[in-house]
């Protein structure tokens, strides 16, 4: 009794979204795609093949940087066999304020706020910064995987000037 109580919990919990990742074959594969190396989502920078060898697949190696932490990865793979591609969306977000606590206040084109990620770390965060204290309208891209989301580019919002 007790473990069909388990399973319920586990479907409970369960995302009824799109699967993070989906697979796909490794020859197919191509540089600045994404793929996951060492479980973690990836941009890849370097691909090569190198021949069939005396047992049999060609073999493909990879080079990704992670997308959120910037780490970079490497993986080998028969070219035949599947790799996991994560899900990336990316989206524009109109800045409308950063907190005293680093937090972002984003809206998207539905009006919609949301205040649940933080200013970027680094140049990146600091560069942010300023063009909005320098009173610049600003659009944030958001990049989302595997359950994961930060913010990654800036421009100016266009729309907002005119």
């Amino acid at each position: 009794m007790a473990e069909e109580h388990d399973v319920e919990e586990h479907f409970e919990s369960g995302d009824a979204g799109a699967s993070a990742t989906y697979p796909q074959q490794c020859s197919s594969l191509r540089k600045n795609g994404f793929v996951m190396l060492k479980g973690r989502p990836c941009k890849i920078v370097e691909m090569s093949t190198s021949k069939t060898g005396k047992h049999g697949h060609a073999k493909v190696h990879l080079v990704g940087l992670d997308i959120f932490t910037g780490r970079k990865y490497d993986d080998l793979c028969p070219s035949t066999h599947n790799m996991d591609v994560p899900n990336v969306k990316r989206e524009d977000l109109q800045l409308v304020n950063i907190g005293d606590d680093g937090f972002l206040s984003l809206m998207n084109d539905g009006g919609d706020l949301r205040e649940d990620l933080k200013l970027p770390e680094a140049e990146l965060g600091q560069k942010i910064r300023e063009e909005y204290e320098g009173g610049r309208e600003l659009l944030l891209t958001v990049l989302r995987a595997c359950g994961e989301e930060c913010v990654i580019a800036w421009k100016p919002n266009t729309a907002a000037e005119k």
